[in-house]
């Protein structure tokens, strides 16, 4: 399990270990608040391959299985 700390999430790099169409490095564009308690609940991530563009719950980077700190 991969330890996160969310708001030192944004430009944080992640590495897919199933790459799917190539997309195997991705960065952390934006983060997506809560607009009642500005809680961060979201974050994009961008494929630096191809500058594909995906959102996702911040907690799934957790996933040790799905995800990886850093590009490696």
């Amino acid at each position: 399990m991969n330890q996160i700390n969310p708001r030192k999430l944004l430009l944080s790099k992640w590495t897919a270990v199933s790459p799917a169409e190539k997309r195997k490095h991705f960065i952390v564009i934006k983060l997506v608040l809560d607009e009642m308690t500005q809680d961060i609940i979201g974050c994009i991530l961008q494929a630096v391959i191809d500058k594909y563009e995906m959102q996702l719950d911040w907690r799934k980077l957790k996933n040790s299985n799905t995800w990886r700190q850093g590009w490696k």
